[in-house]
């Protein structure tokens, strides 16, 4: 059976905000004619806590290695705690590295993207955090480019590193029209690259 291409969407959301912009990046890359699936990874806790079953009794499954090995690109995503990505996702990236020795995700392309519950949270150094692992896994990794209007008249979200969100401390407030079409934006840029790579040689 012919699998598909994909291009990976995979976060961490503790409140929500971080998987509302995962959803505006899939449709990005949806927009630019491949399919986008969404994946997320499960809170990491204490030996003394039950375990949580392997599948979540709901919203988005948890990412596989088959499921980050086969994409064609993937789009990052991870609220800031303390300036850095979240420990789940942390504990994820470092259980790749078979997929690191095979090269499995060499030269496909990928970009980052964050929220923060405060303007000056965090923002640029987690999404520099996110792009580390990527960088020794061979990833080519895309920004948000100044041609997109609204990077340059955002007042919340939105950097050049990657798509971003400020949810407030509360994490009540709503993505400004600028970060969810910079989102988009970013998605989109990601899905066109993804396809442009896929035909090239190296």
């Amino acid at each position: 059976m012919t699998m598909t291409p994909y291009v990976l969407v995979l976060y961490y959301s503790q409140y929500g905000t971080t998987k509302e912009m995962a959803y505006a990046i899939a449709q990005g890359i949806e927009d630019a004619g491949i399919s986008a699936r969404i994946r997320t990874v499960p809170k990491v806790a204490p030996e003394t806590v039950t375990a949580s079953p392997a599948i979540p009794d709901d919203g988005d499954l948890y990412c596989t290695m088959d499921d980050l090995k086969n994409c064609m690109g993937l789009a990052l995503g991870s609220p800031t705690h303390f300036g850095n990505m979240a420990s789940p996702m942390k504990y994820f990236w470092d259980s790749t590295v078979t997929l690191w020795l095979a090269g499995n995700l060499q030269n496909k392309p990928a970009c980052v993207f964050t929220s923060t519950g405060t303007m000056h949270g965090g923002q640029e150094t987690t999404l520099l955090s996110m792009m580390m692992p990527l960088l020794h896994h061979g990833m080519i990794l895309l920004g948000v480019p100044y041609s997109e209007p609204e990077l340059n008249r955002t007042t919340r979200g939105g950097t050049p590193y990657g798509a971003t969100h400020v949810s407030g401390a509360k994490h009540d407030h709503p993505m400004t029209n600028d970060e969810r079409v910079l989102a988009i934006a970013q998605g989109k840029r990601l899905g066109i690259t993804a396809q442009a790579l896929c035909t090239a040689s190296w």
